[in-house]
């Protein structure tokens, strides 16, 4: 007769394993973003939110970039519709993420197809989205994605905390982390034509239509390197 206690023992230890190894596997992007995280919370103080609104944006939002560009918007007295239309456009690929990662996650219960889906960003998609359906384990994707949740959190709260004792905190050119985080997601990707393209036109666009100043740069950008990937694939597919 089979034991069930050591069965589930053994069915435990290798879920606890594999949720250590996520979350190790997300240890780099976790310490890449405190900067940002600082950044986000200190911002925040500065723009008049107090500190438990502060928090909120990082718990509730989750969205480090969409953080940034809501604080400003506020700062700057933009209404509440402009700044959710803002928040939808910035976060926008996080549609395209999950629809990426649908055969994976649409199996999964309600709850883990919940949790996994406000847990899905920039960092968990680089550490996940490649991933096989046979590779992929929803409890090494919990481990990433909460050990993230709570990077980014701790870090939203030292830059609060921060920035409310020490002034002009969001001066010290700490929003190149948020460059930085990027290229570091970017580049391993980086693995053939369709994708180099992709990220040469998007390269280009921003800086040209900063440089002239053009509203919705980012949007333009990104709608441009996707439509240069996606060209670039399909000629490579009948040059084939």
């Amino acid at each position: 007769m089979v034991d069930t206690t050591l069965v589930d023992d053994l069915a435990q230890n290798r879920r606890s394993h594999l949720f250590g190894q996520g979350a190790v596997a997300m240890l780099p992007l976790s310490i890449a973003v405190i900067p940002w995280g600082l950044l986000a919370g200190s911002f925040a103080i500065d723009a008049g939110l107090n500190p438990w609104e502060s928090q909120a944006m990082s718990a509730i939002l989750f969205a480090g970039s969409a953080q940034l560009v809501a604080t400003g918007m506020f700062k700057a007295g933009a209404g509440l519709l402009t700044m959710m239309l803002a928040t939808f456009f910035i976060t926008s690929r996080h549609f395209l993420y999950s629809v990426s990662m649908r055969e994976k996650i649409s199996p999964l219960p309600l709850r883990w197809r919940l949790g996994l889906g406000f847990l899905l960003t920039d960092e968990l998609f680089a550490i996940c989205g490649q991933q096989s359906i046979k590779q992929f384990n929803r409890w090494y994707a919990l481990g990433a994605g909460l050990s993230f949740y709570l990077a980014w959190n701790a870090a939203t709260l030292v830059g609060i905390v921060a920035g409310s004792y020490i002034p002009a905190l969001n001066e010290l050119g700490l929003e190149f982390a948020v460059a930085a985080t990027f290229i570091a997601l970017v580049i391993p990707h980086v693995i053939n034509l369709p994708v180099v393209f992709a990220v040469l036109i998007a390269l280009g666009l921003s800086i040209t239509l900063n440089y002239f100043d053009i509203g919705g740069a980012l949007m333009i950008a990104s709608l441009g390197g996707m439509l240069a990937g996606y060209f670039a694939e399909k000629w490579r597919g009948e040059k084939g």
